[in-house]
């Protein structure tokens, strides 16, 4: 929870690059990031695997206008719109981008390749046929943030009952790297994105953070199966909450639009 999905940094900087406010080579360098490189496959009119700055390029030419993100879990298709083949596969991966102004859509396959202690990773994006119609359960920005605040709240007080709201090296270590990225959070959503979209997404990185503190920290002073299972039942919705904000910012610049029209 507490990195950024690929699939929302293709989102945010793509959306950014057809607004026309960074370059395609500024636009894919953010998106790549520290993995090795990133191809598109299966895009019309290309017979093979291309790279990402000719497949964002194409996907302009065939109509698209923005991109959403989908982070789809188990019983919950956060961000979908169908086929089920295009589902199925979102939902394996855990993530996906779904075009905007043109049926296609993104999934990500990561792999790892290179000799052991020199390993690097690789992702090639599936492009597929996407039903348009509005995504799955996806809340306003201001839904997404009121949420968020009274699952803080509400998360924060029963894991401190069961002492696992986080103590020790483990949650120091996580709090650092939590206060590292903040220092660059507001590059997370590329330019052109609301500040209430920057607020949101700090916000669910700050819930994820608390998240991975609990399981990490092991079963902390809930020593009873009643006591666990309360802790899962605590984190379970705060999870769902925390991707649904997730997605409202990353899907704020193509709603923005939509309001426009």
């Amino acid at each position: 929870m507490l990195s950024e999905p690929r699939s929302g940094l293709l989102a945010a900087w793509g959306n950014a690059l057809l607004a026309g406010l960074v370059s395609p080579d500024e636009a894919a360098l953010a998106i790549v990031g520290e993995d090795a490189v990133h191809r598109v496959e299966g895009l019309p009119g290309e017979a093979g695997p291309v790279g990402l700055t000719l497949a964002l390029g194409r996907l302009r030419g065939l109509g698209v206008t923005g991109f959403r993100v989908a982070l789809p879990a188990p019983g919950h298709p956060l961000g979908l719109s169908g086929p089920p083949d295009f589902n199925a596969r979102a939902l394996e991966a855990e993530e996906a981008v779904v075009a905007f102004g043109a049926p296609y859509g993104l999934v990500p396959e990561v792999r790892e390749v290179g000799p052991a202690g020199d390993l690097h990773i690789e992702v090639v994006w599936r492009c597929l046929a996407v039903r348009e119609a509005p995504p799955a359960d996806v809340p306003s920005l201001g839904e997404a943030e009121r949420e968020l605040a009274e699952a803080l709240r509400d998360a924060t007080a029963v894991l401190s009952r069961l002492d696992v709201a986080g103590s020790g090296p483990v949650a120091d270590a996580a709090v650092d790297a939590y206060r590292a990225r903040a220092e660059r959070g507001r590059e997370v959503l590329a330019p052109g994105y609301p500040p209430r979209a920057v607020r949101v997404l700090e916000l669910a990185q700050r819930v994820g953070l608390l998240i991975s503190v609990a399981y990490e920290n092991g079963h902390g002073g809930a020593v009873s199966a009643s006591e666990i299972a309360a802790r899962g039942e605590a984190l379970r919705p705060v999870e769902r909450v925390a991707r649904r904000a997730q997605v409202a910012a990353y899907n704020a610049y193509v709603e923005e639009r939509e309001r426009e029209r």
